[in-house]
């Protein structure tokens, strides 16, 4: 069985009650504490200072009396200020890593009715992050006086959070949103895009140290990190302002001092001071994109900057103080460049802490649509007007920015565009196949890929078996029944002339069984993407 250790401050009020017979007649509560037949305690250690130290001895005299198997363990504490949150939580947190804890043989418990309320903080905050491997207890008197020797009760209170369901549920319920929040409230469905923004909602929110976002042009770094701190604003973990810089930009004398700032004369022009981002920064974020542009004098300032939150402006012999937390983009192999000696390797350790590499749009099509429905919310935020796809229109252009001749070398920057594009030319608050198929068009020309022959979407390799008297012929008959409302539509079309020498004609019939030659039906080419 193991023993039962209790952590707790000498309570030189409560504990107190007299010198005499009559402080038995007052609820104290370490004596009470120790008087409870369901709580047997091995071993109290108590924290006083050297002017307590007479009402520790008389403490553990009582204590004695009343729980003869306990023992009594004195830690003195020098404390000036017991009000002072920095210099109780330092002295509690010393303790706490230098005990000798057996987790195996003992449980420990926190005495917090005892000392300052600042005390009490300060044992919470430790055992909550396990620097005490402890549950709390809280005791209170008896709600009327009765015999002599009444205990009072105790209550003991475990931070152990997953053992309560509905606090639990709570927090992940406030995880979820927060996630959420970072994904704008996108769906996403692609999990490693999903897992990825978990753990960066877990990092921002427990951690000041550098993010590193890596990926392409459009990707989203710049939006990702502008709702990082939008997130943390609204935990009131920042309150200065959100800086970005393209560092692709900044060049010479200019990358010095629009980071760091100049004072008057530093250079040619510089006729005032000028403060600089990092300044700017000083209590908010940063977000430095493209930092692999950055010169190599520029990149042993920012280290600087980020190790010691000082640093100079550029033609000073002052320092200046900046605590600023540093989002850093890049579509560059950093370690290679590092390598390279085209960026520093200090500096890459120091930001590297917390890497993640953002996917493009080709890696996430399974996002695709609802990335499309977030660009139309969007478009109606900004312009105050309702556009939406029809289902002809929505299924054509997903099947063409899914497949292979999409190339999204502007990922998501670019979607936008063209959602942008098709949204502003749609009549009447609606994008049609015209608009759709424009649309498609555009992106070809911009990315020089070639519209696909209709047969050699229909039938992959088998296109190449084909003479060219019924490959443009079945491209002239798939034409027409782009353009028919049935089967039996496109079969009168077809067989217009022929139809008339026969009794009795049955044009989809024909229709059906010349397509299946070729393997193909009804349903698979209207569904082929031709215009």
């Amino acid at each position: 069985m193991k023993r039962t250790v209790v952590f707790g401050f000498v309570g030189t009020v409560l504990d107190f009650a007299g010198r005499g017979s009559q402080r038995w007649e007052k609820w104290r509560p370490t004596i009470g504490l120790c008087q409870h037949d369901d709580l047997l305690i091995s071993r109290i250690e108590l924290l006083h200072d050297s002017r307590s130290k007479s009402l520790f001895e008389r403490l553990k005299q009582d204590i004695a009396q009343v729980s003869p198997e306990t023992e009594v363990v004195s830690v003195e504490v020098n404390l000036s200020d017991p009000w002072d949150f920095e210099e109780v939580y330092a002295c509690l947190h010393d303790f706490g890593r230098s005990y000798a804890f057996d987790v195996e043989m003992e449980d420990y418990l926190i005495h917090i009715t005892t000392g300052t309320h600042v005390a009490q903080i300060g044992w919470f905050l430790l055992a909550e992050a396990r620097y005490f491997p402890a549950r709390l207890v809280q005791t209170s008197p008896p709600r009327k006086r009765e015999t002599d020797g009444v205990a009072g009760k105790y209550t003991l209170i475990d931070l152990d959070l997953s053992r309560y369901n509905k606090i639990a549920s709570r927090f992940a319920q406030v995880r979820d949103e927060a996630v959420s929040f970072l994904k704008s409230g996108i769906a996403t469905r692609n999990p490693r895009f999903n897992r990825m923004i978990e753990q960066i909602e877990r990092v921002a929110i427990r951690s000041k140290a550098p993010i590193l976002l890596c990926g392409p042009t459009g990707a989203g770094k710049s939006f990702l990190a502008r709702r990082i701190y939008e997130m943390k604003v609204a935990r009131h973990q920042i309150s200065g302002r959100f800086v970005e810089v393209n560092c692709a930009t900044l060049r010479g004398d200019s990358a010095m001092s629009t980071l760091f700032g100049h004072v008057k004369g530093a250079f040619t022009g510089a006729q005032t001071e000028r403060a600089g981002l990092l300044r700017s920064a000083d209590g908010g974020l940063l977000f430095l994109d493209e930092i692999g542009e950055l010169g190599l004098d520029e990149q042993a300032m920012l280290l600087k900057a980020i190790e010691e939150k000082r640093f100079f402006p550029f033609g000073s012999d002052k320092e200046v103080a900046s605590d600023f937390q540093l989002i850093a983009g890049t579509v560059r192999d950093l370690k290679q460049w590092v390598a390279e000696g085209k960026f520093r390797e200090d500096l890459y350790a120091r930001i590297n802490l917390w890497l993640y590499e953002l996917p493009g749009l080709a890696e996430r099509a399974e996002d695709l649509a609802p990335n499309l429905d977030f660009e139309l919310l969007r478009f109606a935020k900004e312009h105050g007007e309702q556009v939406r796809f029809n289902s002809e229109a929505r299924q054509r252009f997903l099947k063409f920015a899914a497949s292979s001749d999409a190339k999204w070398s502007g990922n998501f920057r670019e979607l936008s565009a063209a959602v942008t594009r098709m949204a502003t030319l749609a009549e009447n608050g609606r994008i049609t196949l015209t608009q759709a198929d424009e649309e498609i068009d555009r992106l070809r020309l911009s990315w020089q890929v070639s519209s696909p022959s209709v047969i050699d979407e229909l039938l992959g390799e088998r296109a190449s078996e084909l003479d060219l008297f019924d490959r443009l012929q079945l491209e002239r008959v798939i034409q027409v029944c782009q353009a028919a409302d049935s089967l039996s539509d496109a079969g009168r079309r077809l067989f217009n002339i022929s139809r008339q020498e026969k009794a009795k004609s049955n044009d989809a019939d024909r229709l059906r069984k010349y397509l299946t030659r070729f393997g193909l039906d009804w349903a698979s080419v209207k569904e082929a993407y031709f215009h």
